[in-house]
């Protein structure tokens, strides 16, 4: 199948597939006698499952790792996990930054009157060196 029917059938774009194969992610597709990228089903498997990891949060770089142990069928599962644990301790650190972003914007945005009086908190917080 060729690059538009390989994005369709795995749900990664072809931007995407263009761009794991640049950076090595994913090996060069073969190529027909027009120099058309050629996908196999494996091909396509295989970037189903870089599209589930990405939805995963996963980053690139973990995404060759998790690659890389997908296709060891000899893998040790603590390896799975402890890249996993990372990746879920990486979120939990994302969670709290964010929810301590929103809640000092839910505290600026209630303090902000809203009206037509130039005095605005929220812009007064940004242009602040304490809150950069």
């Amino acid at each position: 199948m060729n690059i538009g029917e390989a994005a369709q059938a795995s749900g990664v774009s072809v931007k995407m597939i263009r761009h794991y194969e640049a950076v090595g992610l994913i090996p060069p597709a073969s190529r027909s006698e027009g120099n058309y990228r050629r996908y196999t089903e494996a091909n396509v498997e295989e970037l189903r499952f870089i599209g589930r990891a990405r939805r995963l949060g996963f980053s690139v770089k973990q995404l060759g790792a998790l690659l890389e142990l997908w296709r060891d069928k000899s893998r040790p599962s603590r390896e799975v996990k402890r890249l996993a644990s990372e990746h879920l301790a990486e979120l939990d650190m994302r969670i709290s930054e964010l929810t301590a972003i929103k809640q000092t914007l839910e505290r600026l945005v209630a303090s902000c009157h809203g009206d037509a009086r130039p005095d605005c908190p929220i812009l007064s917080a940004i242009a602040s060196p304490r809150h950069g």
